[in-house]
């Protein structure tokens, strides 16, 4: 399968993604489809996770960025490659070129996590940090390309991209021939444009569903206009999902060939992330966790059984630790309580001492004093607890009002 980086626009059909899987043999891992019975239980139906967070270089943008790399013309091969990405496009390029022996420059926002600039620079790409937001990256990318004939790898409008991409929905269909639904995380549309070729193709009754961030969904305006619309400012902790714009060449397949794309909010996508790594033990970003925030926002809506696809797994260990607190905040696991007491001796010791009859642990304090809304005789305590869910919550709000406290906030 080679292609020159003229022939953009072709149609991408599953002789392209069976080429692909054949050249990713030996390449790409074939990723475990692992069940998941808490899920099962929740839909009413076979959940399992398919989990490319355990690819080489931690997601699945290997597959479609080495069918890339590999269908490139000799004289195109000589010129080097150029990709711009905030993380798994970064990694899956300079893996890719490596084992190709092809040169590669990533460029990165300057910002990027360090662990993803240090991986990319591992697997041998030459890494330059440019720009505070990754369209100023792509822009400094493209202009390296003009500059020095570099061919532009784009992580997802190409059809030898989406080709390479689409290899997870054949491994889908053979691990699990009677799926009914595959769920997928939607950013500028390569991965669920691939696995909808592959799987209309094969099962033309398996249900494609796409799933965005909310606050990053640019596929349902663009669907309901009939072409790609660009949404301003788009914002979520799912980097990886985090498009402006959908592609050109995913845009007509998705609009084709999925059945519908969802939308699911921040709560629910740390909620799934923190549901992937408590109870499938499974390391997932936000992106990748997206098509389990929109099995938790309405699990009765899938006819199992039901793939998930978990697209990565390359979550910075700062971000983790951010979204797995807020997972718990939105499961009602930890508590935030601001309330006045009187400032004297074994105060607080008191209120403590109410806190642990109902067994509510307690993270942090902070005491003021000094605030000039405060009585001469006034204290001001806000208090972190961790507690067992919303229940629990409530228990904790009526021990503190039996106890005499009134909470503020």
């Amino acid at each position: 399968m080679s292609y020159s980086t003229a022939d953009s626009f072709r149609p991408v059909t599953l002789d392209d993604v069976r080429g692909a899987q054949k050249m990713l043999s030996g390449v790409a891992r074939v990723t475990a489809l692992e069940g998941s019975r808490h899920l099962s239980q929740m839909v009413g139906a076979p959940v399992h996770l398919k989990c490319e967070n355990l690819q080489r270089t931690g997601s699945f943008k290997l597959r479609g960025a080495y069918v890339r790399i590999a269908g490139l013309l000799p004289e195109e091969r000589a010129a080097g490659v150029v990709a711009a990405s905030a993380g798994n496009h970064a990694q899956g390029v300079a893996l890719a070129s490596a084992l190709l022996g092809v040169r590669s420059t990533v460029f990165m926002p300057k910002g990027a996590p360090l662990p993803k600039v240090s991986a990319t620079r591992d697997y041998g790409a030459e890494v330059r940090l440019h720009g505070q937001v990754v369209d100023e990256t792509l822009a400094a990318a493209q202009e390296y390309a003009a500059e020095t004939g570099a061919v532009f790898i784009h992580p997802f409008d190409h059809p030898d991209i989406i080709a390479g991409q689409g290899t997870v929905g054949l491994e889908i269909l053979e691990q699990c021939p009677e799926a009914r639904t595959i769920l997928v995380g939607i950013g500028g549309g390569g991965l669920a444009a691939g696995i909808a070729v592959a799987a209309k193709a094969l099962r033309p009754d398996v249900r494609v569903v796409g799933v965005q961030a909310a606050g990053a969904a640019a596929y349902p305006p663009s669907l309901a206009a009939g072409r790609p619309v660009a949404i301003e400012n788009p914002a979520t902790m799912a980097d990886g999902i985090k498009v402006g714009r959908p592609g050109d060449v995913p845009f007509g397949i998705v609009g084709e060939l999925v059945d519908e794309v969802r939308t699911v909010s921040e709560d629910e996508l740390s909620a799934a992330l923190l549901l992937c790594l408590e109870r499938a033990k499974l390391v997932v970003e936000p992106a990748g966790a997206s098509p389990v925030a929109a099995l938790l926002s309405e699990p009765g809506a899938f006819e199992g059984p039901v793939v998930a696809v978990l697209s990565g797994g390359n979550v910075d260990p700062v971000l983790m630790e951010r979204v797995l607190r807020h997972g718990m905040a939105a499961q009602g696991r930890y508590l935030a309580v601001r309330l006045r007491l009187t400032d004297r001796p074994g105060a607080l010791a008191t209120l403590l001492g109410a806190l642990s009859v109902v067994d509510a642990n307690v993270l942090d304090v902070s005491h003021v004093r000094t605030d000039p809304r405060l009585g001469l005789t006034e204290a001001e305590v806000e208090l972190h607890l961790e507690t067992k869910g919303p229940a629990h919550c409530a228990e904790v709000g009526q021990a503190l009002r039996e106890a005499g406290y009134t909470v503020i906030g």
